[in-house]
């Protein structure tokens, strides 16, 4: 019974197989829809198979940026952070809310590959050597989800243009180029509704038809490059999944 959740397929199912390799696969271990098959479409026990690369929004802390190389339209990032040995490659991490594959782990340091559509779309390729990135690994669907559904797909970028002070807490306002067409696709912000900034999910306050703000608290200003924004800055921002589903239902009704 398929499920459609944050682009990815839940399925119960009964001893996937990797047709490729012939191997049965454990749960949340599935790496891609397209080399599953079922042995058993109605099996007395099942158990939740999930399709990695789906995150929540909650940043686990942020990489350092040691190392910036390009190789045609693509560029080869390479950080450090206190879980890199845990890292393996062909995993996937959310860098400012952009999902990356690793491609190189040394043990001390990482590499992921940012392509040309992801650095048009997002903050990526403005980073500088020593720049701090909020990191986060793909979540397993095993346990409490603190932030929201987050795909990892940056939808583009928003622009600072106010910090307030809230008593200890501060107001962000982020202004986007507004697109009719994507707006009727369900790229808009709602009151109280989410929304990613730079992978941190946050709930919306005050959102116009091209910005909105969010209310960022100590922790989360300390704990992700949130301390690095400044009016100007500009970040990555991914809308919320449900709406853009919602979008769609109306348009094939």
């Amino acid at each position: 019974l398929p499920l459609p959740m944050a682009g990815h397929i839940l399925r119960i199912a009964a001893r996937p197989v990797d047709y490729k390799s012939g191997e049965t696969l454990k749960p949340y271990s599935i790496r891609s829809f397209h080399h599953l098959r079922v042995r058993s479409l109605f099996p007395i026990y099942a158990h939740i198979y999930i399709l990695e690369h789906m995150f929540s929004g909650i940043i686990e802390e942020y990489a350092t940026v040691t190392a910036i190389s390009r190789d045609r339209d693509n560029i080869d990032l390479t950080l450090k952070c206190s879980f890199v040995g845990e890292l393996k490659i062909d995993q996937s991490v959310a860098h400012n809310g952009v999902c990356l594959t690793v491609v190189r782990n040394n043990g001390e340091e990482y590499v992921v590959t940012a392509m040309k559509e992801t650095l048009e779309r997002s903050n990526l390729g403005d980073l500088k050597v020593g720049d701090r990135v909020n990191v986060e690994r793909s979540m397993m669907m095993n346990g409490r989800l603190d932030g929201h559904i987050v795909q990892g797909h940056v939808d583009q970028t928003a622009t600072c243009t106010a910090i307030d002070d809230a008593n200890g807490s501060k107001y962000f306002t982020f202004h986007y180029e507004y697109d009719r067409e994507k707006a009727r696709h369900g790229y808009f912000t709602v009151d109280k509704g989410s929304v990613t900034v730079n992978g941190v999910s946050l709930t919306v306050c005050n959102p116009t038809k091209d910005s909105f703000q969010v209310a960022i608290i100590p922790y989360t200003f300390e704990h992700t490059n949130f301390h690095d924004i400044e009016v100007g800055t500009k970040v990555n921002i991914e809308f919320d999944i449900l709406g853009k589903y919602i979008a769609r239902l109306k348009e094939v009704e």
